[in-house]
């Protein structure tokens, strides 16, 4: 083969290898637009199947195949996505300043709530797939909620005593219905925090400092007291505790008499579950042995059936041997030469290879000799 010839040879091949690396690298591009094989949906999640573009259906976890046009299946977690916002100034109904901290747990919706999915996809497909999509959108609507429910309430409705926990639930309720719309549910909701102003601290703190100097004055003019009346306390505190013991000891009697009459009540009721139990092992006995014999009057009458059927079938069997008979004489019978031919076909059957026939004529009788010690076997033949 000449260079120019091996040469186009080798373009050749690169050719064709070219051609199928480029279908190859456009199978491998287009093939998941056609079918998926043996993709997983996990425990905590829902799968959505796609064919032509469209919701086919929506399914729980498991293995899933599909073949078709422009198929897909996109996975939905539903775990919790947990959300922490800070909003670090607040203005309450009273022209206050303060600051607040929520954080739960946001809720995609399951397998259960697949028609909500069907609704909302086509808006909400981002916040469904993506967790940092749904806890950006989730904390913007949580600002919202914060300042619509702070706002509505006076500084101290809002950070004093249970007015925290109705704090916490309007945000909550608030806020769920803001992700309701998109399908969404939170939950766990909480306000950890209150951030105050510098300024609106010390105020605070100073109002506390003069609380408690004046409950300290009161405490004290309280402790005057208490010493005065101590004395007399006393007193009456021993002839109490005397009472008290008295009380005691017959309250400890009462109880030993009822702990008592508790324990032989509980020793009755023992004796009797079991009389009751040896009763149902009795009764239980009794059916196993009912049981028993009628299951072998059964056996036996199922026994008897067979035989009969039996006898009955002998019966009709030795009916058909003696027919057979009776046929067999007539046909004997009527065609002698039939019978001769069977006898001649019985007579060559008793014969065996080792058998010796002797022809002689006709009116004459064989006579044997048999062999022994110096004789010779020998047929003669003699006149009758």
């Amino acid at each position: 083969m000449s260079d120019t010839a091996r040469m186009r040879s080798i373009s050749r091949y690169v050719t064709i290898g070219l051609i199928v690396l480029v279908v190859l690298v456009l199978l491998s591009m287009f093939a998941g637009r056609f079918f998926y094989v043996l993709q997983t949906v996990e425990e905590q999640e829902i799968g959505v199947q796609f064919r032509s573009g469209r919701i086919h259906q929506i399914v729980g976890p498991g293995v899933y195949s599909d073949v078709g046009l422009f198929v897909d299946l996109r996975r939905v977690s539903s775990q919790a996505v947990p959300f922490t916002v800070t909003d670090p100034e607040i203005i309450t109904k009273d022209k206050q300043r303060i600051g607040l901290v929520v954080s739960g747990d946001i809720f995609r919706p399951g397998l259960v709530q697949k028609e909500l999915i069907r609704e909302n996809w086509a808006q909400y497909r981002g916040l469904y797939l993506d967790d940092t999509l749904v806890v950006a959108r989730v904390q913007d609507q949580a600002k919202q909620a914060m300042k619509v429910c702070v706002g509505d309430r006076t500084f101290d409705d809002n950070i004093i005593g249970t007015a925290r926990d109705d704090l916490r639930q309007c945000i909550d309720d608030e806020l769920d219905e803001l992700a309701s719309q998109m399908g969404l549910t939170i939950q766990n909701l909480v306000v950890p925090e209150v951030v105050l102003d510098p300024e609106v601290q010390a105020a605070l703190d100073a109002i506390v400092q003069s609380r408690l100097a004046t409950e300290k004055a009161a405490q004290d003019r309280l402790k005057a007291l208490a010493e005065a009346a101590s004395e007399q306390a006393k007193q009456e505190g021993e002839i109490r505790v005397e009472q008290s013991r008295i009380q005691e000891q017959t309250r400890q009697q009462t109880t030993l008499a009822q702990l008592e009459r508790e324990r032989l009540l509980s020793q009755q009721a023992v004796i009797e579950a079991e009389r009751a139990n040896e009763l149902a092992q009795l009764e239980t006995e009794r059916q196993v042995i009912e049981s028993t014999k009628a299951n072998e009057l059964l056996a036996a009458q199922r026994d008897a059936e067979i035989n009969l059927i039996l006898a009955e079938a002998a019966a009709a069997k030795a009916q058909a041997d003696r027919a057979l008979q009776l046929a067999l004489a007539e046909m004997y019978a009527q065609y002698p030469g039939y019978l001769q031919l069977q006898i001649v076909l019985a007579n060559a059957s008793a014969l065996s290879a080792a058998d010796k026939i002797i022809f002689v004529e006709e009116g004459m009788a064989p006579t044997l000799v048999m062999p022994g010690p110096g004789i010779v076997p020998t047929a003669e033949t003699i006149p009758e």
